[in-house]
């Protein structure tokens, strides 16, 4: 049986599968080899803060984003390093923020275009000099310039499209003309018109994890959904078809994450890979209100804000980490963690030492040891256009506030400062600038000795 087979027998699976308890599934045969642990990180384009069972929705079917969680440690407050794509992949790759690797907005999606600089030094640099086979797979909106591609970034393996978005059936980018096409394998440019991408990812992954298996390998595995085009596989659509038509279309879309990325966790329980593979799942941010998803089916529960807002809606993202064996299962997290400590905490995992200069990561291993460790940043600061955010304890000051959740009970006015406490206040509804100057003050001052900050962006 070819590997497309294999893949379109995995996925015709009867949803009767729902019924199953996923807490009973079997241990794998893997014992602990004294290998590197193989990285597998899954991020998630566009994902709502609360759009997983495990993080309380009720509406969704996500068994195998929940196994992960089941099997290894889910965050609570774990923060994407931007509301925008670009540069939050970028802090992932890079362990610093945005400003530091380079990519402060979005990069172009037309070839020839330039995105993080070549000189950024990139977690597939770091995992490849340690002996890792590395590979992307997916949406990569990095750069589209040869210097700035994936196989130029440290990667053996690339495969996917360059710019922000895809249709997911004739890869092209069309949101403004002229229309082209964007499917890449390695440098060149593939034609595979009509095949689902979702699938044609999969069948990527399974390939390059049963070539690699014996040797550590990293996979970089980067959905371009529930990003808009909002097209869903057509059974998961059919299953949500009670719900209304924006949470439809969208819950189609994230129950055809979870199927894809159940795929790949069999497929390492199969290898025996599963107590040396580390997965890590995240979303790139929150979810889109844009008019192309139909203004949004996403969800953030009760917090204010959505993808291109600071507000906690906008950058605060379900992230969870899984390693059998070696982590502990089923924890949950509540200390502040960042988007940028991935680096860090990865090759921290791995026992592979880096040389970066300036990091802004911080390993979060000493957390997923004990989730009562103190968070080791003191304070940390954000900035997207002329927004821009500090967190430091429960304390939160954003300039420029915008929200883009058009929530009824708030309104989605520009503010110049906002403060809140986030523990007595998550949801960010009553603005305490004005009662306490001093914080903000203070917090003021934190960001204008950020070495990114823009003095005229201080609007009071």
């Amino acid at each position: 049986m070819n590997r497309r087979d294999f893949l379109k027998q995995i996925t015709a699976v009867s949803l009767s599968y729902a019924a199953i308890n996923i807490s009973g599934c079997s241990a794998s045969l893997s014992r602990s080899s004294g290998r590197k642990p193989n990285v597998i990180y899954i991020l998630t384009d566009d994902q709502g803060t609360i759009d997983m069972n495990c993080y309380g929705a009720k509406d969704l079917y996500t068994p195998n984003m929940d196994k992960l969680a089941s099997e290894g440690s889910r965050f609570t407050q774990f923060y994407a390093a931007s509301p925008i794509c670009s540069p939050s992949r970028a802090a992932f790759l890079s362990g610093k923020t945005p400003q530091a690797a380079g990519m402060p907005g979005n990069a172009p999606s037309s070839k020839g275009n330039a995105g993080m600089p070549s000189s950024t030094v990139t977690i597939s640099e770091v995992m490849k000099s340690a002996g890792y086979k590395t590979a992307h797979i997916g949406k990569w909106h990095l750069g589209y310039s040869e210097d700035t591609m994936p196989n130029a970034q440290g990667f053996d393996y690339s495969f996917g499209h360059m710019g922000g978005c895809i249709d997911n059936y004739s890869h092209f980018f069309y949101w403004y003309g002229p229309n082209r096409h964007d499917l890449h394998e390695n440098r060149e440019e593939v034609f595979l018109d009509g095949e689902y991408f979702p699938d044609l990812m999969t069948e990527k992954a399974l390939e390059y994890i049963n070539e690699n298996s014996g040797d550590p390998f990293f996979l970089y595995f980067a959905f371009n959904l529930p990003h808009y085009p909002v097209q869903p596989a057509p059974k998961w659509r059919d299953y949500y078809k009670n719900l209304p038509e924006q949470r439809r279309d969208y819950a189609a879309f994230v129950s055809t994450i979870d199927e894809r990325i159940g795929i790949l966790i069999d497929e390492i329980e199969r290898l025996g890979l599963k107590n040396d593979t580390i997965f890590v799942l995240q979303s790139d941010h929150g979810h889109s209100t844009e008019e192309r998803c139909g203004w949004g089916g996403g969800s953030a529960g009760i917090h204010r804000g959505a993808k291109f807002s600071l507000f906690e809606g906008g950058i605060k993202v379900p992230a969870i980490i899984s390693w059998p064996g070696k982590l502990p299962r089923n924890q949950v997290i509540n200390q502040p963690a960042f988007e940028v400590d991935w680096l860090p905490t990865i090759a921290d995992l791995c026992g592979i030492r880096h040389e970066i200069r300036e990091l802004d990561g911080k390993s979060l291993k000493g957390m997923l040891k004990d989730p009562h460790s103190p968070n080791q940043h003191e304070h940390y600061v954000w900035q997207i256009g002329e927004q821009w955010a500090v967190r430091k304890g429960d304390w939160k000051l954003i300039g420029n506030a915008w929200d883009t959740s058009s929530k009824e009970t708030l309104d989605d006015k520009i503010e110049p400062i906002f403060l809140v406490n986030l523990s007595e206040d998550p949801e960010e509804k009553t603005n305490l600038a004005d009662k306490k100057p001093q914080k903000v003050n203070e917090l003021i001052s934190i960001y204008k000795n950020w070495k990114y900050a823009n003095p005229e962006f201080i609007r009071r």
